[in-house]
C-alpha cells in the first residue's frame, strides 16, 4: 500500500522519459492472459530521464489501484453480480477507475481492475482481516471500508486519447494528462484496538496533498502512464502491468513482440516441484511457464526481457531434486501444497533430505541427522543475542517458531483450464498470514508493554 512521503521523499520515484507519440495498430483479439505470438510495433529507445516529481505522481497513480486491493474491497467480492463490466476503449477504461474514486465507490474501484487482479488483491483481505482482530490489533467490529486511513479524490481528470500506445493486441498504455488528485491520510481513522492507540504518540492530524497532474506533465515533459488490459473483449486498468511498464523503461527495455506461454502442470506437487527444479536449473522461461496465466499474465508478457536479463548472470546451480512431497488443502482462490518432503543431489553427488515430523524438521546429510524444532530455534537466538532476551520476547519467539514449523512451508498453487501454476503473490501472502496465525494476543500485549 503506497503511503503519504516521508522526509520528502516519495517511494516510487521514477526517471522522467521525453513524451513521444506511437504509431496505432487496429486492436485485435489477442486476449489478455493468453500468450502473444505475432510481432508489434516497437517503441524506440529512450533519452536519459529528466527529474521531477514524476514519482509522486505514479505513486499516486499505483496507490489509487492498489487502494482497490486494500481495507475495504474484500467485502465486495460477495457483491460480484453488481460490479461494473469493463469498458469498449482503453481510454474509457482509465476513465472508469476515475469515476469509482471520485465517487467513493468501493463496490465500482473493484471492478475495475483486471479481473484476476481484483481477485489476486481482494481475496487474502479477509483471513488477514479476521487474524489482525484475533490479536487484538484491530477493533472487533473495524469497518473493512476503513482499513487504510487514506482518502482519494480525483477530479476532472483528462487523458490524451490519440496519443495512447498500443503495445500489442492486449495491452494499451493510456496517457494522463490533467486534473487533481488529492490523498488525505488520517492514521486516526485507522479501527486499531485501544490498547494498540494507547502506544501511539500524539498524531498531528490529518494530512492532504493535492497534485494539479497538469503541471507536473508539463515539468516531465510526458503524461503518466496507466496500462490497460483486454479481457473477454473488455478493457479494464492494470497495476501490474502499469508497474512493468515503468520498470522497462526504467531499464530503457521495449516490452518484447513475443510472450512466454503458460504451461503449468499435472498437480499442485507437480508444479512446485517443476518450479523447485526450475529454479535451481536456473531456467527463468521455465519458472514463468509455471506462473498462472491469469494472474501473472504481466510475467509472461514481460518474460523474454526477463529471461534476457537473467542470462547475462544466472548460472545452473547443478543441483538436482530427486524427491519432493506435499501435502494439500484448500485455501480462498487456490490450493495450499504444504512441503513435508524435500531430497536434494548436491553437483558433488551428496544427498539431502529435510522431512516435516509435527512441528519439526528432520535434516539428512553427509552422515548425520539433526532435528530442527521450535525450541532449537528459540535457544540459538538466544545463544546468538545472550542472557538479555527479557521473557516475553523469549515467549513470542517460541510462539512463532512452533507456529511457523507446525504450519510448514505453504505454497500457493491455482488451476487454470485444468493446469497447475505456482502463484507467487498468493504464497507470499500465505507466508504473512502463517506468522500472524503463529501469534497469539498475548504477544502483542506484551510487545506493547516492552515498547512503553
Amino acid at each position: 500500500m503506497s503511503t503519504p512521503p516521508h522526509d520528502g521523499q516519495w517511494p516510487y520515484q521514477q526517471n522522467q522519459y521525453p513524451g513521444q507519440q506511437y504509431p496505432q495498430q487496429p486492436y485485435g483479439q489477442q486476449q489478455y492472459g493468453q500468450p502473444y505470438t505475432q510481432p508489434f510495433q516497437q517503441l524506440p529507445p529512450q533519452q536519459p530521464p529528466k527529474r521531477g516529481r514524476r514519482g509522486l505522481i505514479i505513486g499516486l497513480v499505483v496507490a489509487l489501484m492498489v487502494l482497490l486491493g486494500g481495507g475495504g474491497t474484500w467485502f465486495a467480492l460477495s457483491q460480484r453480480d453488481s460490479i461494473a463490466s469493463g469498458a469498449a476503449t482503453p481510454t474509457e477504461a482509465a476513465r472508469n477507475l476515475a469515476t469509482a474514486l471520485s465517487g467513493n465507490d468501493v463496490v465500482g474501484m473493484v471492478g475495475a481492475l483486471a479481473p484476476a487482479e481484483s481477485k489476486l488483491l481482494t481475496e487474502p483481505i479477509g483471513q488477514t482481516t479476521d487474524e489482525l482482530k484475533r490479536l487484538g490489533i484491530l477493533k472487533a467490529d473495524a469497518a473493512p471500508e476503513a482499513l487504510t486511513g487514506m482518502q482519494v479524490k480525483a477530479e476532472n481528470l483528462t487523458f490524451d486519447e490519440a496519443g495512447a500506445e498500443q503495445v500489442n493486441d492486449h495491452l494499451t498504455i493510456t496517457k494522463l494528462t490533467g486534473g487533481t488528485i488529492t490523498v488525505t491520510a488520517d492514521p486516526s481513522k485507522l479501527p486499531l484496538s485501544d490498547k494498540l492507540i494507547e502506544q501511539m504518540p500524539a498524531g498531528e492530524g490529518p494530512q492532504t496533498e493535492t497534485i494539479d497532474i497538469a503541471e507536473e506533465v508539463a515539468d516531465s515533459g510526458e503524461p503518466v502512464r496507466i496500462a490497460t488490459v483486454k479481457v473477454d473483449g473488455e478493457w479494464y486498468p492494470s497495476l501490474l502491468y502499469t508497474m512493468a511498464d515503468y520498470a522497462l523503461r526504467d531499464a530503457n527495455e521495449q516490452w518484447p513482440s513475443t510472450s512466454i506461454p503458460a504451461r503449468g502442470a499435472s498437480s499442485p506437487n507437480e508444479a512446485v516441484k517443476q518450479l523447485v527444479q526450475a529454479a535451481l536449473d536456473a531456467d527463468v522461461t521455465r519458472v514463468i511457464e509455471l506462473l498462472p496465466p491469469d494472474e501473472m499474465a504481466v510475467l509472461h508478457d514481460a518474460g523474454p526481457a526477463l529471461v534476457a536479463a537473467a542470462a547475462e548472470d544466472a548460472e545452473p546451480s547443478g543441483a538436482k531434486l530427486l524427491d519432493l512431497r506435499t501435502e494439500t488443502s484448500e485455501v480462498p482462490g487456490g490450493t495450499r501444497a504444504t512441503v513435508t518432503h524435500v531430497q536434494i543431489e548436491s553437483p558433488d553427488g551428496e544427498t539431502y533430505t529435510v522431512t516435516k515430523k509435527g512441528d519439526c524438521y528432520e535434516a539428512t546429510g553427509e552422515g548425520r541427522t539433526e532435528e530442527l524444532c521450535a525450541d532449537y530455534l528459540t535457544d540459538t537466538i538466544e545463544n546468538e543475542v545472550g542472557s538479555s532476551v527479557p521473557e516475553e520476547v523469549t515467549q513470542v519467539l517460541q510462539h512463532l517458531s512452533s507456529g511457523i514449523l507446525g504450519q510448514g512451508l505453504g505454497v500457493i498453487t491455482t488451476e487454470v483450464a485444468g493446469q497447475h501454476y505456482v502463484s507467487p503473490l498468493r504464497t507470499f501472502n500465505e507466508l504473512g498470514l502463517t506468522v500472524l496465525r503463529s501469534l497469539q494476543p498475548e504477544d502483542i500485549t506484551a510487545l506493547l508493554r516492552l515498547a512503553e
